[in-house]
């Protein structure tokens, strides 16, 4: 709505062979054009048989609340466990009642939520004196409902994010610091959350640690996940589509001081 033209622009991506419909409904100027930049985005999907990933409520705002007009359409029309929202960070500033039912109908929806508290970490509660906040969606209470939660890096070295290295690895650590992920099964939460959580949400049936899946592999030099988090050792071995791609050696020498 905010810009003429972008419908007909993503109509022609798709027809080019785009193969996600994206959306940003917080961006309109009031309700009424975010429900119909909502309603236009599942439209496109719907017609081109797309999945959806939508950048959701990025800001600290708790009033701003597409993220509801999202799971609503996804309902209204059936369309489950095809739609990803990313950000949500309002749903953490909003009141509890909202977030109770909203998180209710992302998860009937089949909803997936990319957290990004690397980026949101930076972006957000920047207004804020003395109390800063984090900026990153109720990632605790999404995952207690039974949500599809991951987290993404979002940024890397932009206007956005000077930092980032595009490692899931180090996002997976800040992200535990972000969300008081601390214990043996808050740390196997992290990990899907790397991992096998945005394979769901992209839809990949050969994905994991099995016979057949995809051998997207990386070889760390580590006894457990823990360790790998906490020491951020850099693969040995990547193998991707069952091939060899990279390879790193690290050398530690130490020398006895005399």
């Amino acid at each position: 709505m905010r810009d003429p033209g972008a419908y007909e622009l993503m109509e022609a991506a798709l027809e080019a062979g785009a193969d996600v419909v994206g959306g940003m409904p917080h961006w309109e100027a009031d309700v009424e054009a975010q429900r119909e930049h909502v309603r236009l985005c599942f439209e496109l999907a719907a017609r081109f048989d797309r999945d959806i990933d939508m950048h959701v409520d990025e800001t600290d705002d708790g009033g701003v609340r597409t993220l509801e007009m999202v799971a609503d359409e996804a309902l209204a029309r059936g369309f489950l466990s095809r739609v990803c929202a990313g950000h949500v960070c309002s749903l953490a500033a909003a009141d509890h009642e909202y977030a109770d039912r909203v998180i209710e109908k992302c998860l009937r929806a089949g909803i997936s939520i990319a957290a990004n508290p690397v980026t949101n970490l930076v972006l957000q509660g920047r207004g804020d004196r003395g109390l800063i906040r984090r900026g990153t969606t109720r990632i605790g209470e999404l995952r207690a409902a039974g949500v599809n939660v991951l987290f993404g890096q979002d940024c890397v070295k932009d206007g956005f994010y000077p930092f980032g290295r595009g490692s899931m690895l180090e996002v997976a650590l800040i992200s535990a610091h972000a969300a008081h992920l601390t214990n043996k099964s808050d740390l196997d939460f992290a990990l899907r959350a790397v991992t096998e959580a945005p394979a769901q949400a992209m839809g990949l049936d050969d994905y994991g640690l099995r016979p057949g899946a995809r051998a997207d592999l990386q070889l760390l030099p580590v006894t457990s996940w823990a360790e790998a988090m906490r020491l951020q050792t850099p693969s040995e071995m990547v193998w991707f589509g069952g091939r060899l791609v990279a390879e790193n050696r690290i050398e530690s020498v130490l020398h006895r001081a005399d």
